[in-house]
């Protein structure tokens, strides 16, 4: 029953989405995997190079995938017999998120017979910033984690995975009220950053880890920790800061 939030600042921490889709999957959970600024085929192709495959997963049942780029066309062009996951597209004042609720519901609700052909429940969403770029509100987005926490977490014990950017600009507001809001709810904090000093050729960025414990006292709600890495072509390598094997 966790919320994990990642984010991103002057980087790219879309490896922190693969790892935690193939983790999952390898796990033998059921995902349901809202990706709206990505491809279905990129997503597979990633996840080939970390050792699964996608298209398996969801011919066998265990992914379901909304794939953003594609429904959104749909939503545009066709009409829908039934509520789309992203009608508010067409919405003249897109309110709430209740029909891409009601979609992640249906994808990880549990089997009818009672036996339980995967383990706990994953949401997976890269990532929620594209909402707010598609015209809905921070309280709404919101509101949409908030009822998912409600029975993917609490109800079915299973666990929420999230990307935001962090565009670090004080004066987008929504922006910053929804990361504000997704932090205080969240076990896990991994928020990827560029290096102050630029680009590097063999440190690609830094990772905070921050562990929230909001039933601890204060002084030990947090526990935090801060990596350097260097993204290859099948993994991701992590050392301490100043550390790396080529300054060493």
């Amino acid at each position: 029953g966790k919320l994990t939030l990642l984010c991103d600042a002057n980087t790219d921490g879309s490896f922190l989405v693969h790892h935690f889709l193939s983790f999952y999957l390898k796990a033998n959970c059921k995902v349901c995997f809202v990706a709206l600024i990505q491809s279905f085929s990129h997503y597979n192709i990633v996840g080939q190079k970390l050792g699964v495959s996608l298209t398996a997963a969801r011919e066998c049942g265990q992914l379901v995938f909304l794939e953003g780029l594609k429904s959104s066309v749909d939503v545009f062009f066709r009409t829908q017999a039934e509520p789309h996951p992203l009608q508010f597209l067409r919405s003249a004042n897109a309110e709430n998120l209740q029909p891409l609720y009601e979609f992640v519901r249906e994808a990880l609700k549990p089997a009818d017979d009672g036996e339980a052909a995967w383990r706990c429940p994953v949401l997976l969403v890269d990532d929620l910033s594209v909402l707010l770029s598609l015209g809905m509100g921070a309280v709404a987005v919101l509101d949409f984690i908030h009822y998912c926490r409600a029975t993917v977490c609490w109800e079915w014990k299973g666990n929420i995975v999230a990307l935001v950017h962090d565009s670090g600009d004080t004066e987008d507001e929504e922006n910053n009220i929804l990361l504000n809001g997704l932090s205080h709810q969240s076990h896990l904090i991994l928020q990827a950053e560029g290096l102050a000093t630029g680009f590097c050729r063999d440190v690609h960025g830094q990772l905070r880890i921050l562990w929230r414990t909001p039933s601890q006292p204060t002084a030990q709600r947090d526990r935090s920790l801060t990596y350097q890495y260097k993204i290859q072509d099948k993994s991701v390598s992590f050392f301490a800061k100043g550390m790396s094997p080529a300054v060493l």
